[in-house]
C-alpha cells in the first residue's frame, strides 16, 4: 500500500490500532517491526547518513501525532532520530515500508513512559552525509592565516583565475560543523547550492571567499567573532566550513 493511500485509511479507522503480526521481527532493544512493502534498493543507510522519509506516527490509541505523506518527504539526520526509529530506519532499503512499535525505552525522552508509538516508514532515499573532519578542534600548522584570525587551508584547487569581491553573486556547496563534531548545515540537506551575495553572508564567509577561485575546495576555520557572535539563535564558537565555489557572477 502507497503511504498516501495508508495515511488516508489511518485518517478513516483511528480506533483501530494495529497490533504486531505473528512475523514481526523482534530485536534484542525491544523493538518490533514488520516489513510492509519491498524496496529497489540494496544499500542501507549509515549512522552519518542522512535520510528521505515518509512517515505516520500513531500513539497507543490511534491518536494521529504527526505524518508526511504524498510528493513530500522530510530529510533527517540518522543520528538524531529517536532511538527505536533509527533502528528500523538502519534496517530498511530504498523505496522500502517498515511498521515498527517503538516503546517510551526507546524513544529518548519524547515517548511518554509507558507509551508505544506506532510508525510506518517509508525510505524514499539515503543521502550520504560530508564527511566529519579529523581537524575541527584547530587549524593545522600549514593552514593559511590571515591579519582577522581567518585559517584556511585548500582541499582541492580551483580550475579558474578570478576571485570573488565583495560585490559578487556567489554559487556554492558548503557544509558547516562546530568544533565537537556537530554538523549544523550543508546544502547536501537542502539538496541544491546555495547562491547569495558575497557582501550579505558572515565576516568570514565574505572574506574567506575572496581568496577563492571558480573549482576550488578550502577549509576555514572561522573564528567566533567572524561567525555569529552577535546571533546567539546560531552556533557559538569558532565554526569550521568546507566550502566548494562552483561560480562568481
Amino acid at each position: 500500500m502507497h503511504l498516501l493511500a495508508l495515511v488516508l485509511s489511518l485518517f478513516a479507522a483511528t480506533a483501530d490500532v494495529p497490533v504486531p503480526p505473528a512475523n514481526a521481527q523482534h530485536t534484542a532493544s525491544g523493538l518490533i517491526t514488520v516489513r510492509t512493502a519491498d524496496g529497489t534498493g540494496t544499500e542501507r543507510p549509515g549512522p552519518d547518513d542522512l535520510v528521505k522519509l515518509r512517515y505516520v506516527i500513531r500513539n497507543g490509541d490511534g491518536k494521529l501525532i504527526d505524518s508526511l505523506s504524498g510528493n513530500q518527504a522530510a530529510v533527517m539526520s540518522v543520528s538524531r532520530m529517536l532511538p527505536g526509529w533509527r533502528e528500523t530506519v538502519s534496517m530498511m532499503v530504498a523505496g522500502e515500508q517498515r511498521r515498527s512499535w517503538i516503546s517510551s525505552d526507546l524513544g529518548d525522552g519524547k515517548i511518554p513512559d509507558g507509551t508505544t508509538y506506532i510508525i510506518d516508514t517509508e525510505l524514499v532515499g539515503i543521502i550520504h552525509a560530508p564527511k566529519t573532519p579529523d581537524d575541527l578542534a584547530a587549524p593545522p600548522a600549514g593552514a593559511e592565516r590571515t591579519k582577522s584570525g581567518l585559517a584556511s587551508q585548500v582541499i582541492k584547487p580551483g580550475t579558474g583565475t578570478r576571485h570573488p569581491n565583495r560585490r559578487s553573486v556567489v554559487r556554492v556547496n558548503y557544509t558547516g560543523w562546530t568544533t565537537d563534531g556537530r554538523m549544523f548545515d550543508s546544502t547536501v540537506l537542502h539538496g541544491q547550492p546555495a547562491e547569495f551575495p558575497l557582501g550579505n553572508v558572515i565576516a568570514g564567509w565574505t572574506e574567506g571567499l575572496q581568496l577563492m577561485t571558480e573549482g576550488e575546495v578550502r577549509r576555514f576555520w572561522i573564528p567566533a567573532k567572524l561567525a555569529y557572535a552577535d546571533d546567539p539563535s546560531k552556533p557559538q564558537g569558532m565554526l569550521v566550513f568546507d566550502i566548494e565555489l562552483l561560480a562568481i557572477r
